[in-house]
Order: C-alpha cells, then sequence, then structure tokens
C-alpha cells in the first residue's frame, strides 16, 4: 500500500471524526451499506442512516470537541484513538474512544466498530 493510499484511509476516517463536531455528514464518504457497531450492538444500520444520525443524533450532538486524534492503517483497516468533550463545556468532560473503520477500494467507509469510555473530567 502506497503513503497517499493509507493518507486517503486516514482522510476519511478523520471526514468521520471531524462530522461528530460539525454535524455535518456532507463529507463523509459512507457505503450504502456501511454499519457501525459499538460494543457489539449495531447502531448503524447504513450509510443513510448513520449520516442522519451524525446531523441530528442525540448521542452525537452532545459533543462539542475533539482532541488527541490519532489513527493507524493496516491494509483497509484505519484504527482511530481520540478524546470526545461532552456538553456542558463547563465540567470540562470527555471520554475516549477507539474506533476501527473497514475503508474500501474507492476509499468509502464500508464499516466502523466503535469502544467508548465514560466521560471523565480532563485539565
Amino acid at each position: 500500500m502506497t503513503d497517499s493510499v493509507a493518507a486517503a484511509r486516514v482522510a476519511a476516517a478523520r471526514a468521520y471524526v471531524d462530522a461528530l463536531v460539525s454535524h455535518d455528514a456532507s463529507g463523509v464518504d459512507l457505503h450504502p451499506d456501511c454499519t457501525r457497531v459499538e460494543f457489539g450492538v449495531k447502531t448503524g444500520r447504513n450509510g443513510p442512516h448513520i449520516a442522519r444520525s451524525l446531523e441530528r443524533g442525540p448521542q452525537f450532538l452532545l459533543i462539542h470537541r475533539v482532541s488527541g486524534f490519532e489513527a493507524t492503517v493496516d491494509g483497509h483497516s484505519v484504527t482511530t484513538r481520540y478524546l470526545v468533550h461532552v456538553a456542558p463545556k463547563m465540567l470540562g468532560l470527555a471520554a475516549p474512544v477507539s474506533e476501527t473503520f473497514v475503508i474500501d477500494e474507492d476509499t468509502r467507509i464500508r464499516a466502523i466498530v466503535a469502544r467508548f469510555g465514560l466521560p471523565r473530567r480532563v485539565g
């Protein structure tokens, strides 16, 4: 795999993470059959459903910032780690997130597997 392919796959995953904050999924290239799974439970049944959730899902509307984004690429899989900062801002709460994205040859997200911890105060 070339560096440019790896970079494109990271960019696809980053677009999804950025949409968690912007609540604008227009820049996220989700395959129509994309699924999202959290802790073994399917929470996104297809690409359009996931996009709608990013834009209007109450679970995502609490997110106001992401920090510490890191990504590693292994073939078609991009594993990300970051903190999501959640409302209310004055409490300074953030939760650790680890997501693995399966990115196809057309740089579309085919699957998302997410794990996250409980929000805690961060400095």
